[in-house]
């Protein structure tokens, strides 16, 4: 795809995850009825908005690229066979990203959309319907923040800022914390919300940040919009991120690639 195609997509894009969240997002924030809400798993809600945005950016999605598979978080929760889809070329939808912030009515949630081929993502678009933010990036082309190119910025803070979730480690892997990085970074909760976390990785708010999931809907835009800015995101053995690998844990996004090395390097330490 010519970079003339991707500008024309990325309008495309904003004005659809734009029409989507004013559409069925936006008016049920803080409105929802308890029968709109449901529990897929422990700590994993499912709302009405969820099923509706997925429904309304993939018949999107299918008229802007007839024939390239699309692969949603709810459908995936309904059919697994879907996620075979991903070794192809294929859009990714996370519809509602921090369902469980937007159950409890509060901010932040976006939505997140990726292009992927072959297993690597190639175009990806993180949207903050509440400020109208669009992070998207291009795969050797950059990244951007609403149409104007950005490179990655630390928090220039000592020591560095470092975003790391207890909710889903072992008992073991919070003592790992504790023992080897509590001392070395200023720990700050997550937002529980990939749309906004990736932003802040880049845009001088947090250093570094861990995940243990690792599903494409959540990382694939995200991971290729930090390393366009010139941050890195990447597994705990340096290996690229791919989002037709299945239930392989660990991958750290920072700021720059030297954070990144040095927090690695004692994450894994022996």
């Amino acid at each position: 795809m010519s970079g003339e195609d991707f500008t024309a997509l990325d309008a495309e894009m904003r004005d659809l995850l734009r029409f989507a969240a004013q559409r069925s997002m936006l008016p049920r924030f803080r409105a929802l009825a308890d029968n709109e809400i449901e529990m897929k798993g422990a700590d994993d809600p499912v709302t009405v908005v969820d099923r509706e945005v997925e429904a309304f950016l993939t018949e999107g999605l299918q008229k802007l690229a007839p024939g390239v598979a699309v692969v949603g978080e709810e459908a995936v929760a309904a059919d697994e066979s879907m996620l075979e889809r991903l070794n192809s070329s294929c859009w990714i939808i996370d519809p509602l990203d921090g369902t469980a912030n937007f159950t409890e009515g509060k901010e932040p949630f976006g939505i997140i959309v990726a292009l992927a081929d072959a297993g690597e993502a190639v175009a990806g678009w993180l949207y903050d319907p509440n400020s109208d933010r669009l992070c998207h990036a291009r795969r050797g082309e950059g990244a951007f923040l609403n149409g104007e190119r950005i490179s990655a910025r630390t928090t220039g803070n000592e020591p560095p800022v470092a975003a790391i979730s207890r909710i889903f480690l072992t008992d073991e892997q919070r003592a790992m914390v504790d023992a080897r990085l509590a001392d070395h970074y200023s720990l700050v909760d997550i937002p529980r919300c990939a749309a906004e976390q990736y932003p802040r990785l880049a845009l001088g708010e947090n250093d570094v940040s861990s995940f243990k999931r690792t599903l494409p809907w959540d990382h694939a835009a995200g991971v290729l919009w930090l390393n366009e800015a010139g941050g890195k995101a990447a597994r705990l053995d340096g290996s690229a991120y791919r989002v037709d690998e299945r239930d392989r844990p660990g991958l750290v996004g920072a700021s720059s690639p030297a954070i990144w090395d040095a927090f690695v390097e004692r994450a894994v330490a022996q």
